[in-house]
């Protein structure tokens, strides 16, 4: 078996076998070929010790931690598929350490910063009511920018205030969706899309580029970050900003972490654990109002000794 082989084989089996999203499937992809781009060794002769070279290696090119774990995480992924055809009898890859990772928490928006982004799109132009329906959605519903991206008409039932996602995997679920929200994707809908030409093939996408065909995902990220450039915001925005912005939001104001869990389409709760987090002014407020030794709730002893 030679690489080009093995890697179509193993493109067919994460994409077929595991059901992973196209941009998944590249990442491993990627990452599987700078092993390739590494040895003059086929990937069945590969040994423990070379399969080790080539991570210190990595690590040595000053890429993050965070490049790190994943790079160990595809190399034990691509050398167990190779085991389980039978292909190889061992897995080298299998007792590679990953490194250590801190919790990396991207940037909460606050309500106001997102009105302030909001406010600044220009709603003169025909793609701005598109615009200002697409960041109420991302914001009101939590998705992931390829969920919104590949959002259908036939998916927002707003009589029973729901959009339905179809998250990783292919994996769908129900979000709830706003009175709020529903009211911009309406306006966008039936003054806008609705007299635009599509493209066949796309008439059941809900958010439309000038072309009549959906948008990428590149043309949101360019969108928000040239709306942020109109604000005083400081922070580093993307899409999955609000996407963090909605579950922090949600958390704080008391919803629970199961519920927000089945929004977002997590699979696991530790995952939606990473949106638990509170700021120093909350911790100390839980701590003064809450517990039992703050100042505010300790009663006097007058029973002497």
């Amino acid at each position: 078996m030679d690489w080009t082989e093995a890697l179509s084989e193993y493109k067919s089996h994460l994409k077929l076998g595991k059901s992973l999203s196209d941009n998944t499937v590249q990442a491993y992809l990627r990452d599987i070929r700078k092993l390739k781009g590494f040895t003059d060794k086929d990937p069945l002769t590969l040994s423990k010790s070379d399969v080790e070279g080539f991570l210190y290696h990595f690590a040595k090119a000053k890429y993050a931690a965070r490049s790190q774990a994943r790079m160990v995480s595809s190399l034990k992924s691509f050398f167990a598929y190779l085991q389980l055809e039978e292909w190889r009898n061992d897995n080298p890859a299998e007792l590679l350490e990953t490194p250590r990772l801190g919790m990396k928490l991207p940037d909460v928006l606050s309500v106001s910063d997102i009105n302030k982004i909001i406010a600044v799109i220009d709603l003169s132009l025909p793609e701005g009511e598109r615009n200002r329906a697409m960041l109420e959605t991302l914001y009101g519903c939590g998705l992931r920018v390829s969920e919104l991206v590949n959002l259908k008409l036939s998916d927002v039932f707003a009589k029973e205030n729901f959009i339905r996602v179809t998250g990783k995997g292919n994996k769908q679920r129900l979000v709830p969706v706003s009175d709020y929200t529903l009211k911009f994707i309406h306006i966008y809908r039936d003054e806008i899309r609705r007299h635009q030409p599509v493209q066949k093939g796309f008439e059941d996408f809900l958010f439309l580029n000038r072309r009549g065909r959906n948008l990428t995902r590149v043309m949101v990220f360019s969108l928000l970050k040239n709306l942020v450039k109109k604000t005083d915001i400081e922070k580093s925005v993307s899409p999955h900003t609000f996407r963090h912005s909605f579950a922090t939001h949600l958390l704080k104001n008391g919803a629970d972490l199961r519920s927000i869990q089945l929004m977002l389409g997590h699979e696991s709760i530790t995952t939606t654990e990473i949106y638990a987090h509170l700021d120093d002014e909350s911790i100390r407020t839980a701590i003064l109002k809450h517990h039992p030794r703050s100042k505010e709730s300790i009663e006097p002893d007058l029973g002497g000794t």
